[in-house]
């Protein structure tokens, strides 16, 4: 084996790319394409020189991304990609027309919320559709992804597609187009009840005299230091909580009012993401 080979092999073996690098066609590079693309070239997911970013008014900040990583922006639209992004506003899917021609020989990830397979092959006139859901932490490359790709969809493109996902974080396939809108009312929605739990937390700090500056940090760095710790213990939840939750002490006493018999607390988070997956089934389209 030539040593150019064996440099490549050894750079496969590395970024754990079962295959050759992706050329992948990112249209929309606003919050969430910014993310994915800051990912795919940190984690060297993409063939840089040989993908493209499509944004019709792009930011000095995304002119020195591009520049920096070599990665074209704004080339003449051409059939040469693996992969197309598509990560324009669900409501501008319908400006994304012109774009139809990359996806002739390319497989689309879709992260358009609310917007199904269906409505982006009207677009793109391609049925080579997966559909992804990727949520806010993935801009820190902690992102949890639930990603549906129809029975005709090639264990290739299902390979790229969780290839470009996993750059940001965690990356899951669900087995039917429905099952997006649980995972939106889950992980989509998730950040947002996180947040607010720890808006509830600083709250209770402030009420029992805490001053200000310190209730905020000890509340974030809590939340903060207990998702590091499922993130890297093999325990589940309930056992994690059990572990932490000596007998008569002072956990127990406020889990006792958290996790009552009535179970007050699971219940509204259980009502919370019910509309929140309804409110998805209402917009999709």
């Amino acid at each position: 084996m030539e040593g150019a080979d064996l440099s490549r092999l050894s750079e496969d073996l590395l970024n754990d790319n079962p295959g050759k690098a992706p050329k992948v066609a990112l249209i929309g590079a606003g919050a969430m394409g910014g993310a994915l693309l800051k990912g795919w070239i940190d984690k060297r997911a993409i063939d840089a020189a040989a993908s493209a970013v499509f944004e019709p008014d792009p930011s000095a900040a995304l002119q020195a991304t591009a520049r920096d990583a070599a990665i074209m922006l704004n080339p003449p639209i051409s059939p040469r990609f693996d992969a197309v992004v598509l990560a324009v506003k669900p409501q501008s899917l319908s400006d994304a027309g012109p774009y139809a021609p990359m996806a002739q020989n390319a497989v689309v990830i879709s992260v358009l919320a609310g917007r199904s397979i269906a409505s982006v092959s009207s677009v793109l006139g391609t049925t080579r559709i997966i559909r992804a859901m990727p949520n806010l932490p993935s801009m820190v490359g902690a992102g949890a992804a639930g990603l549906y790709a129809p029975p005709a969809v090639s264990g290739d493109d299902r390979r790229i597609a969780r290839t470009l996902m996993e750059a940001v974080g965690e990356a899951v396939f669900v087995d039917s187009e429905a099952a997006i809108d649980a995972v939106t009312a889950i992980s989509g929605s998730g950040p947002a009840y996180f947040f607010l739990l720890s808006e509830a937390l600083e709250e209770a700090a402030l009420a029992l005299g805490l001053p200000a500056e310190s209730a905020a940090a000890l509340a974030r760095q809590t939340l903060v230091g207990a998702g590091a710790v499922i993130a890297a213990d093999d325990r589940n939840a309930a056992a994690l909580r059990k572990a932490v939750t000596s007998p008569g002490g002072t956990t127990e006493a406020a889990l006792k009012v958290l996790d009552s018999e009535d179970k007050i607390v699971r219940k509204l988070i259980k009502d919370a993401a019910a509309a929140a997956f309804r409110r998805a089934q209402e917009l999709t389209g």
